[in-house]
This record gives C-alpha cells, sequence and structure tokens, in this order.
C-alpha cells in the first residue's frame, strides 16, 4: 500500500486512525481474539509502518517513540519534525491527519514550506554543528528570555490566523515542538531548544518583518532570516 491509498482511507473515515499510541492492542486481537480487517486500530504512524515499512503489530507495541518518529520520517521522505507534527495532529485534533501531508499550510500557516525546510535542515546537522547551536545560546539570559517571548507570540497568532478551525489548537505549539523533539537525540537541551524557538520565529516571520524586529535564534544555525535557509530536495514527500 502506498501513502496516497492511506491517505484516501483516512479522508473516507475507512481504516480512520488511532489515537495515543501506535497500535490499540486489545482492539487488534491482543488479548487472544481473531484481529480485525481494518486498520483503524493503528495511529497514523502505526499505520505507515505497518502497511508500507511492514511492521508487524508486535513491533509497534513494542518499538520505542523516537524510532517509529524516525522510521515514519525515512518511509514517507520527510523530516522527523514532519513525522511527529503528524502524530501530534493524530492524537489531539478529531477527523483524519491527512491534512499534515497534503496541505501542511493549515496547520503550520503561511510559511509552512521554510519551515518544512528548516525541519529537513535540522536532521542534516552533526554533533559538531549542535555544539555551534548551544555555544551561540551562550547570550545573556534576558536576551534569551525577551527573544523567546517574542518568538512564542509570533508563532501564535501566525497559527491562529492561518490555522483551520479542526487544526488550531495543534498549530498552536505543533511547529516548535516538532523541531524540539526532533533535536532532542541530537542535541544538548539548550540546542533543541533553540530549534524550537526558531521554528517559531519562522512560523511568525512575517510579524517579525512587520515590526522590523530580527531574528535571535534563527541566526544560531546560520541563517539571518528564513529566505537563507536552503530548500529542501525536489523529492520531498515523493514514495514512489
Amino acid at each position: 500500500m502506498q501513502i496516497a491509498e492511506l491517505i484516501a482511507r483516512w479522508d473516507l473515515n475507512e481504516g480512520k486512525p488511532y489515537k495515543g499510541s501506535l497500535i490499540d492492542w486489545g482492539a487488534y486481537g491482543g488479548d487472544g481474539k481473531e484481529p480485525p480487517a481494518d486498520i483503524g486500530c493503528m495511529c497514523a504512524q502505526g499505520q505507515v509502518l505497518h502497511t508500507i515499512g511492514g511492521w508487524e503489530p508486535e513491533r509497534l507495541l513494542n518499538v520505542d517513540q523516537a524510532e517509529a518518529d524516525h522510521e515514519t520520517a525515512a518511509l514517507l521522505n520527510i523530516s522527523r519534525a514532519h513525522a511527529i507534527l503528524l502524530r501530534q495532529v493524530n492524537d489531539s485534533v478529531d477527523g483524519a491527519p491527512s491534512i499534515v501531508l497534503t496541505d501542511p499550510g493549515k496547520v503550520l500557516g503561511g510559511e509552512w514550506s521554510k519551515l518544512l525546510d528548516f525541519w529537513w535542515h535540522i536532521d542534516q546537522m552533526r554533533g559538531k554543528d549542535w555544539l555551534n547551536v548551544a555555544a551561540r545560546d551562550a547570550a545573556s539570559v534576558a536576551a534569551r528570555v525577551a527573544a523567546r517571548d517574542a518568538a512564542r507570540v509570533a508563532a501564535s497568532d501566525a497559527a491562529r490566523v492561518a490555522a483551520s478551525d479542526a487544526a488550531s489548537y495543534a498549530a498552536r505549539d505543533a511547529a516548535s515542538v516538532a523541531a524540539r523533539v526532533a533535536a532532542r537525540d541530537a542535541a544538548s537541551d539548550a540546542a533543541s531548544y533553540a530549534a524550537s524557538y526558531a521554528a517559531s520565529e519562522i512560523q511568525g516571520a512575517h510579524i517579525f518583518a512587520a515590526a522590523k524586529r530580527p531574528f535571535y535564534f534563527l541566526p544560531m544555525f546560520g541563517f539571518a532570516t528564513p529566505a537563507d535557509i536552503p530548500a529542501r530536495p525536489a523529492d520531498y514527500g515523493v514514495t514512489q
């Protein structure tokens, strides 16, 4: 099965994803019952891993979530943060999570494309790159706190204006949380939070521009503005 077939099932409520974990083991048949014919007992990531990745249900039950995020990203040829966003929206919003893959702007706002570029970029970063980010984050606490607050307010405003009603809750913190979780395995706490706030700055970039306010966290990654972030690969999200 390809991702297009899964998305079609989600949008028709056939195989609508489970919420809260990769698999509802009891509903699948983990208590000795015959496994169900449909895969609605699996969340969006679980359905991708099972139907596209060939994972057995037992693996869905026992795998670490970070590994599931990584493998979902690999199977869909997207960033880890994007895979985490799929999980976030699946678990927190009514309806199908297909919007995360088919129309991410309705969750992330108008700067969605640059957010995807940034998320792809941080996936390519290595240990020394994250050490450089942490070193650049050694500015005064007062400056960092003020910049953090500005980033979060801008991101919240941008998401509230751009998001659909169904996605508005997830949109508030989606970009920043996804970036932080994606970076956490590779980076120190300080650097992973810098990724979180840089994502918020990107999400609210037009608000920063209107206020003529310089970016604070994004330059820690070597980019003065979102326009400087290199584009993700042309085959991003293409799985066949």
